[in-house]
């Protein structure tokens, strides 16, 4: 009997599945195809013996990150170790990628199995999981699934933006695109103003100086020796401005109206203003080639270099071909033909563009195109997987390719490879070591930059409060007095007035109450003191 256990991996968690006992695993086939539709059957086949719950997104993303890397993380190997059985011999595992199975047959020894009737219920298993699983809907399993889709093609994304080699790809396109487009309108600008003055385009060959001529002349006729400096510049060479000259003076051309003088200077213009943007896009070219591929760039031209990756797709396709395909790059419809009519193959593709392949004898162009195509991937592999882009190597595998060119013309021979490669090392650790200070010091000018504004910041807010509560304290004083002020003003107007002014007279019974003496009381006391007195 055959114990089948069924590794399922979700963006919930990881599942095990214990599948029914049979004779042979090839018996399922049939009993699974006829029950994956219907939950009921399926539960009759597939029973869940454990389920692990990722514990967050992180987690959840660092386990697919392991799954999808062929490598067993912690996570799955404490489920299999708690829920799988003792006895390794008689288990079996499922699983859907054989990339891990082989993982957990190293690590833990039990053996998988992908495929056949493993892939029949897995297929099942994703259908009905939500009902497999007690406590998960299939609205969670489905949001589960969406996040973590998310966040793993967004971890995938990531890149770094200064080794970007995109911007090449794009650059090197644009740039063939423009030397195609510039030489078509310079052929139309010397056509058109040759009607006017033939003569100047057997004097001056370069497109970009005729578009510069053309536009600088405009009528052969009003050309003077007042113009002779400006031609000079245009030109570069006196003797040619002076041929101009005398070449405008004995012109056989035609007469020109001033409309299309008008026409011709402008078209020529767009035709300098593009030359003008390819001499930039040329140098911008230049810097990223330095930035992402700068080993391959030294070792081989950075538009050689470019071609190449673009051609291949990517720096990381570039790396990952061998010498022989990159011999070849760019070749291909002639290895094709050569190998259908059973000729010969061909020896160079984009690497003939290289100035070493033009400077061997025609016998040696073989044998240093496939030395090149052999450093080529060297650098290539170099710059994609070395954290700190540097050329020490690419200058060290050029130097390598003069011995060999040498080597080949007066057989002087070149330096052991081991050596070499033993000085770029130390030259390359010191330049990454250089990097690094450089990086530290950055790092702690802008710590101190920010403590500095972190500084201001808090003594700014600071000043910010003070002033508040002074305000506060300012607005508190004024009303203050104003209180005190009222409380004194009541304080004396209860108080009895003094200082020779009269007493307010009380009435009758207020002043019964209080003891006092009315004035007809104050009239009879007299008159009875009087009558005493008579008496």
């Amino acid at each position: 009997m055959v114990l089948l256990h069924v590794l399922f991996e979700h963006a919930a968690g990881y599942a095990l599945f214990a599948v029914r006992e049979v004779e042979e695993i090839g018996l399922l086939l049939p009993q699974v195809e006829e029950s994956v539709l219907t939950v009921g059957k399926f539960h009759n086949v597939v029973k869940l013996v454990a389920f692990s719950p990722f514990k967050s997104a992180q987690s959840a993303l660092e386990n697919m990150n392991a799954v999808s890397e062929g490598i067993l993380h912690e996570d799955l190997r404490l489920l299999l170790e708690t829920s799988m059985p003792a006895k390794k011999k008689k288990a079996l595992l499922g699983v859907g990628d054989a990339k891990i199975g082989a993982a957990i047959l190293e690590e833990l020894g039990y053996q998988c199995q992908t495929g056949g009737v493993v892939a029949e219920i897995l297929r099942g298993i994703r259908l009905h999981f939500h009902a497999l699983v007690k406590g998960l809907t299939a609205q969670s399993a489905s949001k589960a699934q969406l996040g973590l889709g998310h966040s793993y093609s967004r971890a995938k994304v990531k890149f770094n933006v200064n080794r970007v080699d995109n911007m090449i790809i794009q650059s090197i396109s644009l740039l063939d695109q423009l030397d195609k487009d510039i030489n078509t309108f310079s052929m139309r600008v010397r056509e058109w103003y040759g009607y006017h003055f033939p003569e100047l385009i057997k004097i001056v060959s370069e497109n970009y100086t005729y578009c510069r001529l053309a536009k600088f002349i405009g009528n052969r006729k009003e050309l003077s020796e007042e113009s002779l400096e400006g031609l000079e510049e245009i030109v570069m060479d006196g003797a040619k401005a002076q041929a101009i000259l005398e070449a405008s003076r004995s012109s056989m051309g035609m007469d020109i109206s001033p409309i299309d003088l008008i026409n011709i200077e402008s078209f020529s213009s767009r035709v300098i203003s593009l030359s003008e943007y390819r001499k930039g896009l040329q140098e911008y070219l230049r810097s990223k080639m330095s930035q992402v591929a700068p080993s391959l760039s030294a070792l081989i031209g950075e538009v050689v270099g470019a071609r190449l990756i673009s051609h291949a797709g990517s720096l990381t396709n570039l790396a990952k071909y061998p010498a022989s395909t990159v011999q070849i790059l760019g070749a291909e419809k002639a290895l094709f033909r050569a190998l259908k009519t059973r000729g010969n193959t061909p020896k160079y593709g984009l690497i003939f563009h290289s100035t070493f392949i033009g400077r061997a004898a025609a016998k040696n162009k073989g044998r240093i195109s496939r030395y090149l195509a052999n450093k080529c991937t060297i650098a290539s592999r170099i710059d994609c997987f070395s954290e700190v882009p540097t050329s020490v190597f690419g200058d060290k595998l050029r130097e390598q390719v003069e011995e060999r060119l040498a080597f080949y013309e007066t057989g002087e021979p070149p330096r052991k490879n081991l050596e070499v490669m033993k000085e770029a090392m130390v030259e390359a650790n010191e330049v990454v070591a250089e990097v690094k200070r450089k990086q530290e010091k950055k790092e702690k000018k802008r710590k101190k930059r920010e403590k500095r504004r972190l500084e201001a910041q808090a003594a700014a807010a600071e000043e910010m409060e003070n002033s508040v509560q002074e305000a506060e304290e300012n607005n508190i004083e004024p009303k203050k007095k104003k209180k005190k002020k009222k409380e004194q003003e009541q304080e004396a107007a209860t108080e009895p007035e003094e200082n020779g002014l009269e007493e307010e007279v009380l009435p009758k019974k207020k002043r019964k109450v209080m003891g006092e003496a009315t004035p007809l009381e104050k009239k009879k006391k007299k008159k009875k003191g009087k009558d005493l007195e008579e008496d």
